[in-house]
């Protein structure tokens, strides 16, 4: 049954071209975890890696067109050198073809990254209160 499928226990790294274009598909249905496309090319590391970690599985019950997403931790490199924490939706046959992060240490480092910085949210009031 489709309902008891796992969530994919892998972690994607893309690049900012590729998250861009996630995040304005996600934008573009609706989906519930996005970020506005704009503030990712304002503050997106150009050259940077970012990190998708499913951790469940969204249905929108109120929406069946829509078929149902992964719901990932975001892990976002900044121009300025920092990272932030967000999530995003994503469809699974967008998520499946990203590359793998095949690297325990890479994997290890994006744990422990995730646990630590700050979220979307906290950074954006820290940078602008005026903007979140």
């Amino acid at each position: 049954m489709v309902g008891e499928q796992p969530v994919p226990r892998e972690v994607k790294a893309v690049d900012t071209a590729s998250l861009l274009a996630l995040e304005e598909r996600a934008h573009e249905l609706r989906l519930n975890s996005r970020l506005d496309p704009a503030l990712l090319r304002a503050h997106a590391a150009p050259e940077g890696t970012h990190y998708l970690w499913p951790a469940l599985w969204n249905t929108l019950s109120h929406r069946p067109d829509v078929p149902r997403q992964l719901r990932c931790e975001l892990l976002i490199a900044l121009r300025a050198g920092e990272r932030v924490v967000g999530w995003l939706d994503v469809l699974p046959d967008d998520f499946a073809p990203l590359p793998r992060v095949t690297s325990r240490a890479e994997g290890g480092e994006v744990a422990r990254f995730l646990d630590r910085v700050p979220p979307v949210r906290d950074w954006l009031l820290g940078e602008d209160p005026g903007r979140a």
